[in-house]
């Protein structure tokens, strides 16, 4: 039978609106059972132990999906196969970890087998579940239940609601403690050093920024003349014209400032830049982070950004030309 584009649209939409519904219930349903969670976890990493988080089928997936999350915010976890556990992997678990065990009934036998082996290892357990009164939810110390009004599956079989509720609700706690622990920018980075997110994070002015001979500077008091022949010689759109005392920037001479100067006369070579350059541009720090400067770029419509240390001074300049190389966005 072919799939009609209304059909398939039909039961797109119906999907996600029933994921849609018990993302609301869980989160209407919120209480003293999370905070009570939220501060065991957050007494667990602040005494240096670590998260173990299990699940079988379905549930293994949202777990290791969550163990990574928490790992990306500094918080140390790992991932436990509940059948391999009990035939030798729990030499990974020392007392005080604390375990989160994620069935969506609450009944899965390897799950339910496990609690009492961890508690023997002196672990205390959160239920991450549907089913408060199931073994899982009553045998736990502590429970994070979300609430599934039904599956999005046709058939009411495949777990469809039930894990992206599960995930978002681990995903709400890990937010959480991410923020009671004060975890910045620069945290989140060192957790995160390849790939683009941790260019974004990690890459600084300094690291992108045309330096020595790639950077013309003059004082303020050149000719156009001068000041075109450095540019040429640096190959650079810009340049950073400074003080005669201290080497303070006071502007910026540009392609199009030069091109706009031809315009008063024939003699406009012998004339002074700061008659023509733009006082008082946009200026950027050397430690500052690399999607800082493409923010710049793109708020104020520039092609050249000088960087400059804390006297004022120009160190550096990011051409505009160089960012789409870096793929920072």
């Amino acid at each position: 039978m072919a799939l009609s584009s209304s059909s398939a649209l039909a039961r797109a939409r119906a999907c996600i609106r029933i994921e849609g519904e018990a993302l609301g219930a869980t989160a209407r349903a919120l209480g003293a059972d999370f905070v009570a969670t939220a501060r065991a976890v957050e007494a667990t990493l602040a005494a240096g132990r670590k998260l173990i988080f299990s699940g079988v089928g379905k549930s293994a997936h949202i777990a290791e999906k969550l163990c990574g999350t928490f790992n990306s915010t500094g918080a140390s976890s790992c991932f436990l196969d509940a059948t391999q556990a009990l035939h030798g992997d729990l030499g990974l678990v020392d007392e005080g970890d604390l375990a989160i065990l994620l069935s969506n009934s609450g009944q899965t036998g390897e799950i339910v087998r496990l609690v009492p082996v961890l508690r023997r290892f002196g672990l205390k357990i959160v239920a991450l579940t549907s089913g408060p009164e199931s073994d899982l939810g009553r045998t736990a110390d502590f429970r994070l239940i979300y609430r599934v009004p039904r599956e999005a599956c046709p058939l009411r079989l495949a777990p469809t609601a039930s894990t992206t509720a599960a995930l978002a609700l681990g995903d709400a706690l890990a937010m959480v403690l991410l923020e009671s622990r004060g975890l910045t920018r620069e945290d989140f980075a060192r957790y995160h050093p390849a790939g683009n997110l941790g260019m974004q994070l990690l890459l600084r002015v300094r690291d992108i920024m045309r330096t020595g001979d790639r950077l013309p500077v003059a004082r303020d008091n050149v000719t156009l003349q001068d000041a075109i022949l450095r540019m040429t010689k640096a190959k650079s759109g810009s340049i950073a014209l400074v003080s005669a005392k201290g080497g303070r920037l006071t502007g910026i001479l540009t392609d199009g400032d030069f091109r706009r100067s031809a315009l008063t006369g024939p003699d406009f070579l012998r004339q002074r830049v700061s008659g023509f350059m733009t006082r008082n541009p946009k200026v950027i720090r050397d430690d500052a982070l690399g999607v800082d400067a493409l923010r710049l770029f793109e708020a104020h419509k520039i092609d050249d950004l000088i960087v400059v240390d804390a006297k004022g001074r120009p160190v550096g300049l990011v051409d505009g030309q160089d960012l789409p190389k870096l793929k920072i966005v």
